[in-house]
């Protein structure tokens, strides 16, 4: 009688496991182009969202600065502005540019991850962002609004 062999044809082989790893280099590539293209998405949309801290701002100083000058006929308090403006925020200083009897610029300043962002608003309801915008940000042309998306649309 012949001698069995060790691997009999009738013996089931076992299913590979795991991965191979051309696999897992196609679940990389996958992963690396999905993320080159979220990434900076994602970076847009938390940049316009931090946006409406100087917008609001703005717009809620200006209107208490016209409720100040229809008691007192004029947006000096002293040799103040009679409404001090915004404290700073997360992502924004507010300033006076200009301020005396008649008329009044206030400014929101980005600073931090708002760097090169820039508005202002004026006692006319003038709106302009200045120059400076971060890279890839387009100015409003005409610049009579605040910039709100990259494409420079207000």
């Amino acid at each position: 009688m012949p001698a069995i062999a060790s691997s009999s044809p009738f013996r089931p082989q076992r299913p590979a496991r795991g991965f191979t790893l051309i696999e897992v280099m196609v679940t990389v590539a996958i992963i690396g182009i999905l993320s080159a293209i979220a990434l900076p998405m994602y970076s847009d949309y938390i940049r316009r969202g931090r946006i409406p801290e100087a917008t609001s701002n703005l717009a809620g100083t200006q209107v208490r600065l016209e409720q100040y000058f229809q008691d007192a006929k004029s947006y000096l308090n002293g040799t103040a502005c009679g409404v001090a403006a915004p404290v700073a925020g997360k992502y924004f200083n507010f300033s006076y540019t200009v301020c005396n009897a008649t008329a009044y610029t206030l400014q929101a300043s980005g600073y931090g991850a708002m760097a090169g962002f820039n508005y202002t608003i004026d006692q006319d309801g003038n709106k302009a962002t200045l120059t400076g915008l971060p890279s890839g940000w387009t100015p409003p042309s005409p610049n009579n609004c605040w910039v709100t998306n990259k494409g420079g649309a207000c």
